[in-house]
């Protein structure tokens, strides 16, 4: 409980200043250098305060590189080319329902949050999907709405989606999430039980023709089944 209170108090003491947009900017910039061409993922990654969600206050300052970070319970934040990289391949529109599979901080909802997107992210570790809720609310982003639960399954109540993001290495492609995709959806995963995993694409055109396309090699933290306290 007492950290649970001292994660508050530090979420309250952040504010967004002008030294942190200009971090911001210069991380777009290198994004950007690095391949990133969506003009709605830079404005994005631009717009979304990310130091917010180093839960740990010793990581707020390396927020603004471009490399993960910790968020406690093993689990990291993306880095931030990784997070474009995927958000870029998932060709969000506007009103686009997208299921995330791995909420972590809530920082990669944040981003689709941004560019207009109704989210539902589902979290298997309690205390993550406890802080990350906190986060969000408190951010002001309601259009995303956080579960507790098993990556694996889905979200079938709330099915079909437009798109699904996988943030976690999964070892196969889920059957459930591809279940979960309306025809024309399309699916961003990083596949893999090694130590790199690579980056696909599904695109389902009807229940039977999903074609698959083969991106660059990343590293993710498994995408691991069931929930935990």
């Amino acid at each position: 409980m007492h950290n649970h209170h001292h994660f508050q108090i530090l979420l309250m003491n952040q504010a967004d200043t002008f030294r942190h947009r200009g971090m911001r900017k210069r991380l777009v910039e290198l994004i950007k250098s690095r391949g990133i061409s969506d003009a709605e993922v830079l404005r994005a990654m631009e717009a979304v305060p990310r130091h917010l969600f180093a839960f740990e206050s010793a990581f707020i300052e390396r927020a603004y590189e471009d490399n993960a970070f910790p968020i406690g319970e093993g689990q990291t934040i993306s880095q931030p080319y990784t997070v474009a990289y995927q958000t870029q391949l998932l060709e969000v529109k506007r009103g686009d329902r997208i299921l995330e599979v791995g909420t972590g901080s809530g920082y990669q909802s944040c981003i689709l949050a941004e560019m207009n997107a109704r989210i539902f992210t589902i979290e298997r570790m309690k205390t993550l999907y406890e802080k990350a809720k906190k986060t969000l609310a408190w951010l002001g982003y309601s259009q995303v709405k956080c579960f507790y639960g098993d990556g694996y399954d889905g979200l079938p109540t709330f099915a079909p989606f437009d798109k699904i993001l996988v943030t976690a290495a999964a070892p196969f492609v889920p059957e459930n999430l591809i279940a979960q995709l309306r025809a024309g959806g399309i699916l961003v995963i990083p596949v893999g039980a090694g130590e790199l995993q690579v980056m696909k694409r599904f695109i389902k055109y009807s229940a039977d023709e999903v074609k698959e396309e083969v991106y660059d090699y990343f590293k993710f933290v498994p995408l691991l089944p069931g929930k935990k306290n």
